[in-house]
């Protein structure tokens, strides 16, 4: 069996043995594993069914991961995305109004044409043609969108009508709860502790329990029945000319996010060639899109490859093996849905204000000295979280970078990619 696994992943040729994979993988799994519990707590406020959407997320992850460990060859694990559920939750059913099967198949529609744009040369060209500064501004605003709902989702703030926004009761369990689990996740991180997200979120949850305030549901059980969000989706009604903008902002949010995961996981496993360019990125990139396919027709939204995946890099992760265990682990994780259930709004919560704050980090490298471009990104940051929309946040952000550029002067600094997006925008403002 390990001769086995040599050949077909070429440990020796790139510098690993079967063991190092496998605790790779693990702790990959541990910084990641939040999101089987994450995701189902997101999405159940658009109304779908927690333990259906606990499977979609573990069998969604356990594919897309296996396929990217298989066909690429690469040590990167795949789940769905953080930012992209809230977004699909918040914004397309809740702030739309939108069914989530309508939802799912805006996921599919986007899905296909990620796949289609991975197959294609086209991918390079669009990723080139957003600016930097917007590409940095997306991730944080996002960041701080999850920081809201997080906030929000404890109970440490509140809505109110006289300042749109206010302090909660913060004196009750739920609020102290989570700002202790997240003091703890970071503190734990800090100390480089493998699955710290994880090890926080259940410690809140464990507190809670002692302190009477969340219920007991158990630990392991047979898998929940995933036929309420299994191909559930509706594509009819994701192909209406209203739901191009979400099907772009899923396509879009997707494709940057990928993009920045796989060069930085790449890296931290010592895989880019001498120019600093993945080798078969293409097939990283095939295997992330069929991931959101396959999501969506399971029930759930986006999958993405998760940037935790350093942490197996750092273990010494090199191969595809290291997805595969990570995979292995997530089907494991299909028999802990009582577990999953156990866990309080204010647990998770935690674990997404964390997240929120890795995401908010990419700000340091905008370019703070050129209004044209800090005053765009700072546009996107602020209008993502407040519109409560990262559709209306992004295309804020673009008529935004757009007309500054023009208005200063500098209109060659705007592809026409650039230009037609920002129009395409404008358009959705006006009438959709």
């Amino acid at each position: 069996m390990t001769a086995t696994l040599e050949r077909f992943f070429g440990l020796a040729e790139r510098g690993t043995d079967v063991r190092t994979e496998v605790t790779a993988g693990t702790t990959t799994f541990l910084t990641m594993a939040y999101i089987a519990f994450v995701n189902p707590q997101i999405l159940s406020d658009a109304g779908m069914p927690f333990d259906a959407v606990f499977v979609a997320t573990c069998l969604a992850a356990a594919f897309s991961t296996l396929v990217m460990g298989l066909y690429a060859n690469y040590p990167i694990a795949l789940a769905p995305g953080m930012g992209l559920n809230a977004f699909f939750a918040y914004g397309v059913v809740l702030g739309m109004g939108h069914s989530w099967e309508v939802a799912l198949g805006t996921v599919f529609v986007s899905g296909v044409l990620f796949l289609i744009l991975s197959v294609l040369p086209v991918r390079r060209w669009i990723v080139e043609a957003i600016p930097q500064s917007l590409k940095l501004a997306i991730a944080a605003g996002i960041g701080l969108f999850l920081g809201v709902i997080a906030l929000r989702n404890a109970g440490i703030i509140q809505a109110s009508e006289a300042t749109l926004v206010t302090a909660g009761e913060l004196m009750t369990p739920g609020p102290l709860l989570a700002l202790v689990g997240f003091c703890a996740i970071a503190a734990l991180s800090a100390r480089r502790v493998p699955g710290a997200a994880l090890i926080g979120m259940l410690g809140v949850a464990a507190a809670g329990l002692g302190l009477g305030v969340s219920e007991w549901q158990g630990i392991a059980s047979l898998p929940p029945d995933p036929t309420p969000t299994l191909l559930a989706l509706d594509i009819a009604g994701a192909l209406q000319a209203s739901m191009l903008a979400v099907i772009l902002t899923f396509l879009i949010v997707d494709l940057f996010d990928t993009t920045g995961t796989l060069i930085g996981v790449a890296h931290q496993a010592r895989l880019l060639d001498d120019r600093g360019r993945l080798p078969n990125m293409q097939r990283a990139l095939i295997a992330d899109s069929t991931g959101t396919v396959g999501g969506a027709l399971l029930g759930t939204s986006p999958v993405t490859s998760y940037i935790e995946s350093a942490a197996g890099a750092s273990a010494g992760g090199r191969t595809g093996l290291t997805a595969v265990v990570v995979a292995g682990l997530f089907l494991a994780c299909l028999f802990l849905s009582p577990l999953a259930g156990s866990i309080p709004p204010y647990a998770t919560a935690a674990a997404i204000l964390y997240v929120a704050c890795l995401m908010v980090r990419p700000l340091v490298d905008v370019k703070w000295g050129d209004v044209t471009e800090s005053a765009a990104a700072v546009m996107t940051v602020i209008a993502i979280p407040l519109t409560f929309s990262i559709a209306d946040g992004i295309g804020l952000g673009f008529l935004t970078y757009v007309l500054i550029k023009v208005m200063a002067g500098r209109r060659h600094e705007c592809s026409p990619t650039l230009i037609a997006v920002a129009l395409l925008f404008a358009i959705k403002f006006a009438w959709l």
